[in-house]
């Protein structure tokens, strides 16, 4: 039973230091069953809460709250059965917590409007899971599930995870070298859109699950305290395969205004083809011929654009349980 907590705690130490790099907030109790609100329907007396996060939307006055189901799997037990039975357990838990006094009274604030959503975390221990993720989950429908309307449930895979740790380890680093400020001097970057503000600029600084399942993550921020926030770093998750990809970036990147004179713009890829930096000075090339060259030359000509340093995390059983001791 001890090797078997000691596993499942490698989920949970990987998810806060993940999350809290994307300034996400931990609230109220983990590891925490509570009573299910449908137990005819669902078939089990209780539900769990492994651990909740939440973090303000930057799109609209609510607050989003996040039921995380944290498993740490080996290669051999990441089978369709086991993440298919995992996603409809975490789903009827969505149901229930929508109801459920007793849950919101520990994990909510009264005084916000809110969304609850559930997030299934599906760490690889052993590190050496290369199936195709996408096949555990053929044929899961989210009408055939119980996700109350309005709600949702994110899967992150092995693959998702590998990705997501490895940017919170290029901020860290980064950091560490005096390449970004302390945290409270970042934000994650949400522009004004057509049809959607952000009616809180400086209050809603994490980054969301719509951004961390994106293909790529920007972060804005300033070296100096009290100073507007012009400089950003976008971790980019695609390899570089098609200088298209990189027209597109660059496109959208200009119409947010992030390539502007002045702001500073740092692109990471992770795992870049082996042309990707041809590829993207093409793109370079070719944006700023449309542009006219100029300024808009001058501003692309200026983008850093650089591979992250690729980790993989693992962790001692031993050690895990001598924390608990």
């Amino acid at each position: 039973m001890a090797e078997t907590a000691n596993i499942a705690k490698m989920a949970e130490i990987l998810s806060k230091g993940i999350f809290g790099e994307f300034l996400w907030n931990r609230v109220g109790p983990h590891d925490r069953n509570w009573t299910c609100e449908e137990t005819e329907k669902h078939k089990v007396p209780t539900h769990p809460s492994d651990v909740v996060f939440w973090y303000e939307e930057p799109y609209s006055q609510a607050r989003t709250y996040i039921n995380c189901d944290l498993k740490s799997y080996k290669k051999e037990t990441i089978t369709s059965e086991k993440v298919k039975g995992a996603i409809k357990s975490l789903a009827n838990s969505l149901e229930c917590a929508e109801k459920s006094q007793s849950w919101q009274s520990e994990y909510t604030h009264e005084h916000v409007a809110q969304n609850i959503c559930g997030l299934l975390f599906i760490y690889n221990h052993d590190g050496k899971f290369d199936a195709d993720f996408a096949k555990r989950i053929e044929g899961v429908r989210s009408e055939d599930l119980n996700i109350p309307k309005g709600s949702k449930l994110v899967v992150l895979s092995p693959a998702d995870i590998f990705w997501l740790n490895n940017v919170k380890d290029e901020i860290l680093r980064m950091r560490g070298g005096e390449e970004l400020p302390p945290r409270s001097q970042c934000k994650f970057f949400y522009p004004h859109l057509s049809k959607k503000k952000n009616v809180k600029l400086e209050k809603a600084p994490a980054a969301t699950l719509e951004m961390l399942t994106s293909s790529w993550i920007i972060m804005q921020y300033s070296m100096l305290p009290d100073a507007p926030k012009n400089d950003f770093v976008i971790f980019y998750r695609k390899r570089g395969y098609e200088q298209a990809e990189f027209l597109y970036l660059i496109d959208c990147l200009m119409h947010y205004q992030v390539l502007v004179s002045g702001n500073k713009v740092i692109i990471k890829v992770l795992d870049p083809h082996q042309s990707a930096s041809a590829k993207f000075k093409l793109a370079i090339d070719e944006y700023t011929e449309r542009c006219g060259g100029g300024e808009i030359g001058r501003i692309l000509s200026n983008i850093e654009f650089s591979q992250m340093t690729t980790v993989t995390q693992t962790f001692s059983e031993v050690e895990i349980g001598m924390r608990d001791e």
